[in-house]
């Protein structure tokens, strides 16, 4: 019989937050025994995501009145900058799985470049790993502190990793083209993320470079040794869930897509298409999926590499869970296994 790991989630109330809680009701393995969410403090699960009422939770408490003893793990799905103030003073003991930015980027002084102030748990970021499973899994497993990725950076490391990693693309000219839904924008009422902002039209955003292009920057610099500037444009588009990326880069399109086979040929989440065909999104919504395809361009020698991921699940909650079961001993897929929704 699996052993029930206590876990506690800090910021129950936002979509990351949501979508932990309805992946792990299906998790033999864990049980949740801690919701935190300091402005619905007294409000149930139910009340707050009325698609959870069936589910048996805990009533959602502010952060400082949670008993952490027995509890084994605790996700973070806090605001950007607020983790940092949190995890310094939870138990040394408790292992700690954060969605925010805040330790993504292992240089403290290109985090405050990026993110407009100074760290402020510099000797936490010391000891987190980064949560890209698939590239990090040994790491992962014995870490106290892991930094979930950028929904839109982990996207595009996928495309690009392993065609760096084996040098068949040229470093130079990567164009990523990137698409994504509003709820990679969070929960918080925000005037640009109305209905009537956002539904029948997309736009660039995040210009002219996004925080996530810094993940890029720190990745793809430790897979080559050398610096790999790549061009980056996130664009929202009108749907709720979703990340589509485009890969421009220059090599064979053949090479490209058997070295994108045999990097992944035994990662239970990572489906690479035959050749010539492209994904949707729409094939991998509420999954742990990511389907990468590669497409040759009519210009000799350009490749187009496509890549598609639900932002809420591979893209954060499903991948901070997968590394979960990685750090307690559980097996990676538990709790994952779900067919994407369709249509």
């Amino acid at each position: 019989m699996t052993h029930t790991h206590k876990i506690a989630i800090l910021g129950a109330s936002g979509y990351t937050g949501a979508e932990l809680v309805r992946l792990i009701a299906g998790h033999s393995g864990m049980e949740i025994v801690a919701l935190t969410a300091d402005r619905k403090a007294g409000q149930t699960m139910g009340q707050v995501f009325p698609h959870l009422r069936h589910l048996d939770l805990p009533v959602l408490k502010r952060i400082e009145d949670v008993d952490f003893s027995g509890v084994d793990l605790a996700f973070c799905a806090l605001p950007h900058a607020m983790s940092q103030e949190i995890v310094k003073d939870l138990p040394v003991d408790l292992k700690v799985i954060d969605l925010s930015a805040d330790f993504r980027l292992e240089d403290v002084a290109m985090y405050e470049h990026w993110y407009g102030h100074p760290h402020y748990a510099p000797e936490l970021q010391k000891m987190a790993v980064y949560g890209l499973t698939e590239f990090y899994r040994d790491q992962i497993a014995n870490a106290r502190l892991v930094a979930g990725t950028g929904c839109n950076a982990a996207t595009g490391q996928y495309a690009l990793r392993p065609l760096l990693a084996a040098g068949v693309i040229a470093e130079e000219d990567i164009i990523i083209d990137m698409f994504c839904g509003v709820s990679g924008a969070g929960r918080g009422a925000k005037e640009a993320m109305l209905h009537a902002e956002v539904s029948e039209g997309t736009h660039p955003y995040g210009l002219p470079a996004h925080r996530h292009t810094s993940e890029f920057d720190q990745e793809f610099r430790k897979v080559t040794g050398r610096d790999v500037k790549v061009m980056f444009t996130p664009h929202l588009m009108p749907a709720n869930r979703g990340i589509l990326a485009t890969v421009h880069v220059r090599g064979q399109a053949e090479e490209i897509h058997n070295t994108l086979t045999q990097a992944y040929e035994n990662e239970p989440f990572i489906v690479v298409l035959p050749i010539g065909q492209a994904p949707a999104t729409r094939h991998v919504r509420g999954s742990n999926f990511c389907h990468i395809g590669v497409v040759a361009d009519r210009l000799e020698g350009r490749v187009r590499v496509f890549a598609v991921l639900d932002n809420l699940v591979k893209g954060s909650s499903g991948q901070a869970l997968q590394n979960a079961n990685l750090m307690l001993g559980l097996p990676e897929i538990m709790g994952l296994e779900q067919a994407p929704l369709f249509p």
